[in-house]
């Protein structure tokens, strides 16, 4: 295993030099869920939720989510954003939404953290809109599904990435 990147040679936290990194096309991949009742699944589905689309709300915030990492994590480097897509799948055998997010770059440094940031802003979204049915509901499984360019190469979570989640 590696070093952490993010502590210099005393200990202390700093934000990594990337200056010496060549650009490269940059992709980072994440998901993660929503559980909730039934119910709320319908909800969504239906769009007839009080606050209105929730799906496409949550995507917007996700999007939104994505350009503002750098500030809401301290050592993230602010990045040029090439695309963002965003996609909700209703996951009906385990009262779930999915939310995957695939980030992209031309850059010295990777979109992992911008991925991960828009899945769980936009599953924080579906919870603020429907938490007035389902108090109840539970954000989890968010990971990093793949990785691609920069000095370290490709990477792809182990397992199946459309895999239901665990009720």
């Amino acid at each position: 295993m590696s070093e952490l990147t993010h502590f210099d040679a005393d200990g202390q936290a700093h934000m990594v030099d990337v200056s010496a990194k060549g650009e490269t096309h940059r992709v980072a991949r994440a998901s993660g869920v929503i559980r909730m009742r039934p119910e709320t699944l319908m909800l969504i589905e239906s769009g007839s939720a009080k606050k209105g689309d929730v799906i496409g709300v949550a995507r917007i915030a996700a999007i939104q989510g994505a350009k503002r990492t750098a500030e809401l994590v301290p050592l993230c480097h602010p990045i040029a954003i090439t695309r963002i897509a965003v996609e909700f799948e209703l996951v009906r055998e385990a009262n779930a939404l999915r939310c995957t997010a695939q980030v992209e770059t031309l850059g010295r440094t990777g979109v992992e953290m911008e991925a991960l940031t828009a899945v769980q802003v936009g599953l924080l979204t579906v919870y603020d809109m429907c938490k007035a049915v389902d108090r109840g509901m539970v954000i989890g499984d968010v990971r990093v599904l793949e990785k691609r360019g920069g000095k370290s190469g490709d990477w792809h979570a182990e397992g199946k990435d459309d895999e239901a989640p665990a009720t």
